[in-house]
């Protein structure tokens, strides 16, 4: 019969063995102030590939870390084995402060979003003027995407043999957006091998400096032409990753960044989306990009949506501080977070 109570000893109380051992457990994490600092290359399947001192160094985000993912861009600190070597692992112990953030959600239904890259500075957004048609609502999307996360965007417009651009172009006009236009036969060679060439100039000169992700649907040319621009870094990177991963050719399944060899820039190249879902859009954010407009939302209503009756920029506008066609233009950005890409 158990006993409790003052005649209660040792033998009557039951301990809980701690299932993860017995060393008492501690709020206190290690400092690691010898960590190494490195940039994320890429991820796959929990194997992050950084760039650590000039060497690619496979590693895995440390337990203390808890749900705290790192991204490709992200500026990290490890520590363990950096060497680079066959079957070496280092840890991700910290993640740095990130400058901006491209995310997206699966769709406008889904409340999770993610994260696709960090402190990128620019977004290239590619697309095709022909085979495949342009996509202009999912332009929208991505421009929308790129002022909330605090990137400047870039249109990249493809395959020019084949369409003219000024049709397009005419739809971003008043965005005052930055654009480069290439064709097919710029980027091969007679035998249909990549080359560059012309094209590729042309696109390096707004890389130059900077950090820039590509983003664009299947079909567009993306692949083509950021092989054009970085075909000897991607192919040392790919074998690196590849022999840590045992996967086979780099098809772009997660994103990459890549060094752009005497331009002192990054591309970071991503997987082809069919959708951009924007349901973490805050609109106050999206404003930012149009400081032409942004005073004229001191007397808006609070949460204003910038396309609702009682909105302050109609009279702003109305009054000559802006042109009506930039305000036209917010607008149908801000739309995008409602209709659906294809409505």
């Amino acid at each position: 019969m158990r006993r409790y109570g003052k005649h209660t000893d040792e033998d009557d109380i039951r301990s809980r063995p701690n299932r993860k051992g017995n060393r008492p457990r501690t709020n206190i994490r290690p400092k690691h102030e010898d960590a190494a600092e490195g940039m994320v290359l890429t991820v796959d399947r929990g194997r992050l590939t950084c760039l650590v001192d000039g060497r690619a160094v496979t590693a895995m985000k440390a337990r203390e870390l808890g749900r705290k993912a790192a991204v490709v861009g992200d500026r990290v600190a490890l520590v363990g084995d950096l060497s680079g070597a066959k079957d070496t692992l280092a840890r991700i112990v910290r993640i740095g402060e990130r400058n901006s953030v491209l995310r997206r959600t699966a769709d406008d239904d889904d409340p999770f979003e993610r994260v696709v890259v960090a402190n990128a500075d620019q977004l290239a957004i590619v697309t095709a003027l022909a085979d495949p048609e342009p996509r202009p609502r999912l332009i929208d999307r991505c421009l929308v995407a790129a002022y909330d996360g605090g990137l400047e965007p870039l249109l990249v417009l493809t395959k020019s043999d084949l369409a003219p651009p000024e049709k397009l172009l005419e739809l971003y006009g008043e965005l005052d957006i930055p654009y480069v236009v290439t064709s097919r036969e710029e980027l091969y060679d007679a035998d249909g091998g990549v080359v560059g060439g012309a094209a590729a100039d042309r696109v390096r000169t707004h890389l130059a400096g900077r950090t820039t992700a590509f983003v664009g649907h299947s079909g567009v040319g993306k692949t083509t032409l950021v092989n054009a621009l970085v075909p000897e870094e991607r192919r040392r990177l790919t074998g690196h990753v590849n022999a840590v991963t045992g996967r086979g050719r780099h098809t772009t399944t997660s994103a990459l960044a890549l060094p752009l060899g005497g331009a002192d820039g990054w591309l970071i190249d991503t997987p082809g989306v069919r959708s951009f879902g924007l349901h973490h859009v805050d609109p106050s954010r999206v404003i930012h990009a149009f400081p032409d407009l942004e005073p004229g939302t001191a007397d808006c209503p609070r949460a204003c949506g910038h396309d609702e009756p009682d909105c302050a920029l109609d009279a702003w506008v109305a009054e000559g501080h802006a042109d009506p066609a930039r305000l036209a233009s917010l607008r149908r950005l801000l739309a995008t977070r409602e209709r659906r890409e294809g409505d």
